[in-house]
């Protein structure tokens, strides 16, 4: 039997093509002996050196993704690896799926979803969980560097040293074997030694028509 490899996979639940990600890792899980450990990492982090250069649209976007990023870490410091991801699944099913853009409702209505107490919505206004979700980005980005983004996976390579990349950034998600295949290649070139990037310019918005909104 294959030795199950261990994913860190690194998310902002506002960045759409990370949660199409996470729906392929989650496929490929069930074909390929494959164990995700959910990570929280977070734009307005990684964006706060350089806000005042970002186009305003962006600029005013930042802030608003908050919430959810304080939320989930509040969520992965209290509970288990397994509600960590049922709740981020929650939230993309809101956030993404069904296109609500109001954490005032999309939060608690993920948090519902998914059994957790109401009153953790108010981690999303306090500033109580910001250590510890620093802390957690800064272990994702620390694997692949500031000029990239979410999402970021990562695996022990045969040395046993965690390596990561960004990406894979895939639309629409693979499902059943094309998942499991494209795992098969992104374990193969984040596990060789030097490999740094491979790149093509989207032509594609995200496309969740093949998603449902499963727990």
């Amino acid at each position: 039997m294959a030795e199950t490899k261990t994913v860190d996979f690194w998310f902002d639940p506002a960045c759409p093509w990370a949660w199409m990600t996470s729906r392929w890792i989650i496929e490929a899980a069930k074909l390929r002996p494959i164990h995700v450990r959910w990570n929280v990492m977070s734009l307005f982090v990684l964006n706060e050196p350089n806000l005042d250069q970002l186009p305003e649209k962006y600029r005013a976007l930042m802030p608003k993704t908050l919430p959810a990023v304080r939320v989930a870490t509040a969520v992965a410091q209290q509970y288990d690896n397994e509600t960590l991801g049922r709740f981020y699944t929650a939230l993309g099913n809101r956030i993404h799926l069904g296109a609500e853009k109001d954490a005032e409702v999309y939060i608690p209505a993920a948090l519902e979803a998914v059994g957790l107490p109401a009153e953790l919505a108010d981690a999303g206004k306090s500033e109580e969980w910001d250590e510890a979700l620093r802390a957690s980005h800064q272990r994702g980005i620390g694997l692949v560097g500031t000029d990239v983004g979410t999402p970021v996976v990562a695996v022990e390579n045969d040395e046993g040293v965690q390596v990561g990349l960004f990406g894979p950034v895939v639309t629409p998600a693979p499902q059943g074997e094309a998942a499991a295949k494209l795992w098969d290649g992104v374990y193969a070139v984040v596990t060789t030694p030097g490999f740094y990037e491979l790149k093509r310019s989207r032509t594609d918005g995200p496309n969740f028509d093949n998603l449902t909104a499963d727990l």
